[in-house]
């Protein structure tokens, strides 16, 4: 379980970095569009991702399963 919480956590840093990458790089790359839609998939990564995180922390909260 440990494993796919570093995933998802991993997946939450892939997000932040992809919204960080396009805003920075938006003056290289012309078309606002393409920077629209890749700010917009990594916040639904992001957001995506926290959810199956948090998931996961409370299913073990409740299954008593720490170690």
């Amino acid at each position: 379980m440990n494993q796919l919480a570093l995933l998802f956590l991993t997946a939450i840093l892939a997000g932040f970095g992809l919204i960080v990458v396009t805003s920075l790089a938006s003056s290289f790359i012309t078309s606002t569009t393409i920077v629209n839609f890749l700010i917009a998939v990594g916040t639904i990564a992001v957001i995506v991702f926290a959810f199956s995180v948090l998931y996961i922390a409370i299913k073990a909260l409740f299954q008593k399963n720490w170690m």
